[in-house]
């Protein structure tokens, strides 16, 4: 199987944009939950994109990003 080469560098962006939604979600004292009704987005969504197993919409992190009232550059760190 052709293997991407550019898919382990993707994977440990998309995975460190979950670990700064994470800390920033826990920083403002949030739980997934609470960031759903607050952003509009699935709590399932949420969880994915914490997890880094889904590549997140701009629309998604502009809306996280709004409701835990940091810039977006927080969410998506020195990428």
């Amino acid at each position: 199987m052709h293997r991407d080469p550019d898919h382990d560098w993707l994977l440990a962006y998309r995975q460190a944009v979950g670990r700064n939604v994470q800390r920033e979600r826990m920083w403002a004292n949030l739980t997934q939950e609470q960031l759903r009704d607050i952003s509009g987005v699935d709590r399932a969504t949420i969880q994915r994109i914490e997890a880094g197993t889904t590549d997140a919409r701009i629309s998604w992190l502009l809306r996280i990003a709004h409701a835990i009232g940091v810039p977006i550059s927080r969410l998506l760190g020195d990428l």
